[in-house]
């Protein structure tokens, strides 16, 4: 859990721009998250399938695969790993998305920060995921019950390493990775766009004009239901990854 003083409050922090570099949740950034939550007209999420069910089951990654085990439970950990991966499942099957798309979607999203060395600008952390993660691919695709592919894990990758880039600072060669992966490409961004309900400053939280995806907007309210309901749980004594399985539940994606 936070031992984060209430005096020193992520918000407060940050709006005297003092972040450490591995930042965890407080009882009041929930609370301000609470009272600064937008007032939307978006429906209910739609109803996962039961095989993109499965797979949030498995989204918890074993700390081990973390390269710095400060980030477990920070901004960047667990619970923000599961919630980008319970994002890119709904954003995937409103896309039309096959199963195998949405599966493969679904794993790049878990493990997308898992080679963050701290919660601030850690460039290139993308670019290290995508090669552990075709190192480990068959760790990685066991966990999930799921066989690797030479396609899947490009694809996987490929969508890993460009999610900390942003579309205007693309090279050539990004474009063209890009372009071989682009609905998964942009899908990933898109739910990693949607978890920035956690961050602790307004001018943070998601904008659709930075991603490319239709349902973006319609998911922003169950978005951050999903931040506020796993924080408290976390802070009230949950495991990151226990508190995540618990705001899955709360907003009816799973259970």
């Amino acid at each position: 859990m936070s031992t984060t003083s209430p005096a020193d409050s992520l918000v407060e922090l940050a709006a005297r721009k003092q972040l450490p570099h591995h930042q965890y949740t407080d009882p009041a950034t929930v609370r301000w998250i609470t009272a600064n939550r937008p007032v939307l007209s978006d429906g209910p999420p739609p109803r996962l399938r039961a095989t993109s069910q499965r797979l949030l089951s498995r989204s918890a990654i074993p700390a081990g695969w973390l390269a710095e085990e400060k980030c477990l439970d920070s901004l960047h950990g667990i619970r923000h790993a599961m919630r980008t991966a319970a994002l890119a499942a709904l954003l995937a099957e409103s896309a039309g998305l096959s199963e195998d798309d949405t599966a493969t979607l679904v794993l790049a999203a878990a493990v997308h920060d898992c080679r963050r060395l701290h919660d601030k600008d850690d460039r290139g952390h993308g670019a290290r995921a995508a090669i552990w993660l075709t190192d480990q691919a068959d760790t990685v695709w066991n966990h999930f019950g799921l066989v690797a592919t030479p396609s899947r894990i490009a694809t996987a990758a490929t969508a890993v390493r460009l999610h900390d880039v942003p579309y205007d600072a693309f090279s050539e060669d990004d474009q063209a990775d890009h372009a071989r992966a682009e609905v998964i490409c942009d899908l990933l961004k898109a739910a990693d766009a949607l978890d920035r309900y956690r961050l602790p400053k307004l001018s943070w939280w998601p904008d659709p004009v930075q991603v490319r995806s239709d349902a973006f907007k319609a998911l922003r309210t169950t978005a951050v239901e999903l931040v506020i309901r796993s924080e408290t749980a976390w802070l009230a004594g949950a495991s990151s990854a226990e508190a995540a399985l618990v705001g899955l539940a709360d907003v009816g994606l799973t259970g």
